[in-house]
Order: structure tokens, then C-alpha cells, then sequence
């Protein structure tokens, strides 16, 4: 089992900036992808960024390319979102996510967090 805790939502002015962090524990061997969704209310859960931790590879949403970046730090076993130049439509609960491959479908990562609200007004 691997545990995700996610931690750095709030409220934020439109254009402004939040960082996110995924801790995670367990059998954090098992898992060689994590990566971050969101579901906005009244929408359905959908793919921003994932990362490989071994290679570094990563992969972004159209929507939030160029203004999102996701890193990570082995040695602290987390992965950090960082999101720029925010927008009212970016406004959800962000999930981080764990599982084997460095792919945007949701079904393929194994294992969740609890999710962080991220708020932006306008």
C-alpha cells in the first residue's frame, strides 16, 4: 500500500500562484508514476501532470501547459505542483496520484490522496 497525503491548497487571486506537495509512504517502490488530477464541482475528474520518478519524465494537460510544473524530490518521497498565472477555471479539489505508467488515464494509477481545494477568484 502506498499512503498520499496532499498539502499547500487555498484561496488565490485570479493570475496568482499556489504550490502543491504530495508526501508519499508505504511501499512507495511499487509505485514508478505519481501525478495530479482535479475534479471541479459538478465535472468529472481529469489529468494535469504526471511525473516518472526515476527518469524525471513528465506529461501535462493542454490546459495547464506552460503554466503548471510538476517536480519531484526522491529523497522526500514527494511531488510538488507548482502552479502559475492561475484562472477561476482552474478552481477544484487536486488529487495526487500513484500507480505504474506515465499515462493520463485515470483507471491507471492505484493508488489516491485525499485531495486539496484550490480556489481561485476572480
Amino acid at each position: 500500500q502506498v499512503q498520499l497525503v496532499e498539502s499547500g491548497g487555498g484561496l488565490v487571486q485570479d493570475g496568482g500562484s499556489l504550490r502543491l506537495s504530495c508526501a508519499a509512504s508505504g511501499r512507495t517502490s511499487s509505485s514508478a508514476v505519481m501525478g495530479w488530477f482535479r475534479q471541479a464541482p459538478g465535472k468529472e475528474r481529469e489529468f494535469v501532470a504526471s511525473i516518472h520518478l526515476s527518469g524525471g519524465n513528465t506529461i501535462y494537460a493542454d490546459s495547464v501547459k506552460g503554466r503548471f510544473t510538476i517536480s519531484r524530490d526522491n529523497s522526500r518521497n514527494t511531488v510538488y505542483l507548482q502552479m502559475n498565472s492561475l484562472k477561476p477555471e482552474d478552481t477544484a479539489v487536486y488529487y495526487c496520484a500513484a500507480g505504474p505508467r506515465l499515462i493520463t488515464r485515470l483507471g491507471s494509477y492505484d493508488y489516491w490522496g485525499q485531495g486539496t481545494l484550490v480556489t481561485v477568484s476572480s
